[in-house]
């Protein structure tokens, strides 16, 4: 027996020491020193694999694609032990949250480390792979009672965007010059995605492809501990927790304690390599969309940490310190940091379990539940938000509930019935519905790092109530699929507009060939009422398409479209089908600019929204060749918002405006609209406030230490304010009296003389979030959205971006009523 069991050790030994021999470091396996090169994002992965394959301590998954068609992967690193448990450690883990039946007992810490948010902040993922070997050969000791997730890059596109980008244009050896063409990224940069979107700003709102993908994995762990690693300004150190003011108010005492305890590990490391760091500035923990707060507010300790470098770094860059900074020192010092953070977490995974018990388990709220009333379609848009978040909701009853009206910006009431989406906090993730719907947030510090107001009611244009009452809801009411039927022997169909959904079968039907009109009055067919935007598709219009009933109602059906039969062209009241009132919709040839002027930003929101909400075509055109495009093959050009002040020259804006006049439309959004503010003809001026004595110059008397701080009474970060519509013009079809609207900056434009004010603020009320008082009072009789005619053609200004982050709702429909509404009053022949 005794031979047996030492025959077993010895052949155990034998596996582990071929396994050990078998193994590679990241240098051996990838052919060359690491950090001497950006790794392809397929090397990453072909060592992850390898690891995995030749350790009992990692296990390796795909957990999607990007738009590029890249591999989105995680790694699960442990001991052997926890990994043959896996599951039921995971599922004892997410009982401490309330999730699931039964109380689970575990005291396993659960880290997550992501890397690469930001594709031009390439060290991380190089530290990613030093990081997975070093735990599975020195600290195996931590991972007896810690599982660590690591994904070595969130953002593959642009990782690879950048890294090829750098190969191909570097040095040899690498120049440090700062003025060498290796340090300057061209247009867009490898920062965003595939879209140009910021991932690390998408977490709450979970627009793209990646952050979709990566959620159904990170509800699947919500760990204790989330790291987010970054890259900031080559003449910066190192940043770590704890995070800088303001904090959320419902981040716990413990949460931020134990920030500080991984910031002091940190330091002890960074203090004996004599490495700079510094804290609490800069980031803080309050906007619910980045890579820190989302999983805070999931009960995890959410941490950004944030290297010297970024894209201009390169291999190496000499600072304005006179120092030479490598891509080796800045994985170095992700390394470290990541090692330093499992190592407490491991040291107090005890602690954590109980904490993170604690975090779900306290949710005693002002606001106990909310009730959201309103379009259909946009109650199941963010139904479908929650359910990516895995947020339980319930329907109402018919019942009245009394608080917080958003609407009303007060006290007020609303009407439930069982039509009524009711969201409370009374469940696991209860602290972050209180993030994503309460009215105001609150703040204890004004200087932030982005938008200081988000609450869904508002971007998703809903009436809705904070009830301080639990509201018991049921389930899902009954629905049936709508199913037209055709019927050839009417004039028409007839549907509503008042939804993106809407829109999106509209852009099918015009991509099918059938015609489609607008009605730009109220009318009445068949004894029932129609608001102006409804959508009237004829026979009239269609007899050369083939098919015609049928095709469109399986149109409609996919869309889930209700169609009215209209037995007759004679209306009930209002115009007839052959009115000037019911005008045809254009297929409209949509261009989009982009290049250096453009916001990459901006232009990635248009972008997607055409191909992946509006699915209708755009054809985005080079501002570096714009002078050589002939623009009459356009009916619409978008200026995402933008520097074009050298661009837009003398020969530029000649032909823009002669293209207008002819009957194009220009859509000019954010900065953009200042491009065009008092130049002859386009109608838009600066709104500057008067002053009492404007030739006395004042002397500047704000302390040197205050000057921030005083500069914020000029800024809005990010706020909702209440406007006024005028809903009679077809851009504002499909909207009631008021909208409310995510006012990104204090740029101010007097209302329109010469054209048509759609959206404008008359005496500000900001309903949630920061505006600085000066900037206020800038915003008096001000645009927001707005139509100058100009020749046959218009230029449309939206001062307020509609598409901000793809998830501000409720402004879309302004932009699709722009390209099909507006000015169209002449038929393409």
């Amino acid at each position: 027996m005794k031979k047996q069991f030492s025959f077993l050790i010895l052949s155990f030994l034998a596996i582990q020491i071929t396994i050990a021999q078998q193994l590679k470091t990241p240098s051996e396996f990838l052919g060359y020193e690491l950090g001497s090169q950006f790794s392809r994002h397929a090397d990453v992965v072909d060592y992850f694999s390898h690891v995995a394959e030749n350790s009992p301590m990692v296990q390796y998954h795909n957990y999607g694609k990007t738009n590029e068609r890249r591999p989105l992967t995680y790694a699960i690193i442990s001991s052997e032990e926890n990994l043959a448990n896996l599951e039921q450690i995971r599922a004892d883990h997410l009982k401490n949250a309330g999730i699931g039946n039964g109380s689970g007992a575990s005291d396993i810490a659960i880290v997550w480390l992501s890397y690469n948010v930001h594709g031009n902040e390439a060290s991380s993922t190089e530290a990613s792979m030093k990081t997975l070997y070093n735990l599975i050969t020195e600290k195996q000791d931590w991972l007896k009672n810690t599982v660590v997730i690591i994904d070595p890059c969130i953002n593959p596109d642009g990782r690879d965007r950048y890294a090829n980008w750098y190969n191909q244009v570097k040095a040899e050896p690498y120049n440090i010059s700062q003025e060498a063409a290796e340090h300057h990224e061209p247009w867009p940069g490898g920062r965003p995605n595939h879209y140009l979107f910021d991932l690390n700003r998408d977490w709450a709102w979970a627009t793209q492809v990646e952050t979709q993908q990566r959620l159904k994995v990170y509800n699947l762990w919500l760990p204790h501990v989330h790291v987010d690693f970054h890259e900031q300004g080559i003449n910066e150190p190192y940043y770590f927790a704890p995070a800088a003011e303001p904090f959320h108010e419902i981040i716990t005492p413990f949460q931020r304690d134990f920030q500080t305890r991984i910031g002091k590990n940190h330091a002890k490391y960074f203090d004996k390599e004599g490495w700079l760091y510094f804290t609490g500035e800069r980031f803080d923990l309050l906007y619910p969309s980045y890579g820190d707060t989302y999983p805070t507010y999931m009960g995890s300790i959410g941490m950004t940490y944030e290297q010297a470098g970024h894209g201009r770094a390169g291999l190496g860059i000499q600072t304005d310190e006179a120092s030479v900074l490598t891509l080796k020192d800045r994985l170095e010092h992700h390394f470290t940091t990541g090692i330093s953070t499992v190592e407490v977490a491991s040291k107090n995974a005890g602690e954590l379990n109980k904490e993170f018990q604690n975090y779900f388990s306290d949710s005693d709220f002002n606001y106990k539940s909310y009730a959201l009333k309103g379009n259909p379609d946009r109650i199941k848009s963010l139904t479908e938000l929650l359910d990516r978040h895995k947020i339980k909701y319930s329907y109402g009853n018919s019942d009245r509930v009394s608080g917080y009206n958003y609407n009303q910006n007060g006290n007020g009431n609303l009407n439930t019935d069982e039509n009524t989406l009711i969201v409370s906090t009374d469940q696991p993730k209860g602290k972050m519905v209180k993030v994503l719907f309460e009215p105001k947030t609150k703040l204890a510090d004004s200087l932030t790092y982005d938008i200081t107001a988000w609450s869904l009611p508002y971007a998703y244009g809903l009436d809705a109530v904070a009830s301080n009452r639990s509201i018991q809801g049921n389930a899902k009411p009954e629905s049936s699929d709508v199913q037209n039927t055709a019927d050839p022997e009417g004039a028409g169909y007839i549907t509503k507009w008042n939804s993106m959904q809407d829109a999106t079968f509209l852009a099918q039907l015009i991509k099918t060939g059938i015609k489609v009109r607008f009605s730009e009055v109220p009318f009445e067919s068949n004894g029932q009422k129609f608001a102006p935007g409804s959508l009237v598709i004829t026979k009239s219009d269609n007899q050369d398409v083939l098919n015609f009933d049928n095709t469109l109602i399986e149109i409609a059906n996919a869309y889930q479209r209700q169609l009215l039969t209209a037995e007759t062209s004679f209306a009930g009241s209002g115009p007839d089908f052959g009115s000037s009132e019911i005008k045809i919709i254009n297929e409209q040839k949509v261009g989009l600019l982009r290049g250096n002027e453009v916001s990459s930003l901006n232009f990635g929101e248009v972008w997607y929204f055409f191909e992946q909400e509006l699915n209708y075509p755009v054809t985005p055109l080079g501002t570096d060749y714009l002078k050589r495009v002939d623009l009459d093959e356009f009916d619409v050009l978008i200026m995402p918002s933008g520097w074009y002040s050298e661009w837009l020259d003398e020969e530029m804006e000649k032909k823009i405006t002669s293209w207008v006049k002819s009957g194009g439309k220009l859509i000019a959004i954010g900065n953009a609209v200042g491009s065009f503010a008092g130049k002859n003809g386009f109608g838009i001026k600066e709104n500057k406030q008067t002053q009492k004595d404007s030739t006395a110059a004042k002397p500047n008397l704000t302390p040197y230490a205050q000057r921030e701080r005083e500069s914020i009474k000029n800024l809005i970060t990010g706020s909702i304010i209440k406007t006024n519509v005028d809903n009679t013009h077809p851009m504002a079809f499909g909207y009631d009296k008021n909208y409310f609207t995510l006012k990104l900056s204090s740029d101010s434009y007097s209302l329109l003389s010469d054209g048509y004010n759609v959206a404008y603020i008359k005496n500000p009320e900001v309903v949630s979030g920061f505006a600085g008082s000066e900037a206020v009072k800038k915003l008096n009789n001000s645009l927001v959205f707005g139509e100058v005619p100009m020749g046959q053609g218009s230029v449309i200004y939206m001062v307020d971006n509609p598409l901000f982050r793809a998830f501000w709702e409720n402004g879309k429909l302004f932009f699709v009523n722009a390209i099909f509404f507006a000015n169209n009053s002449v038929a393409d022949l």
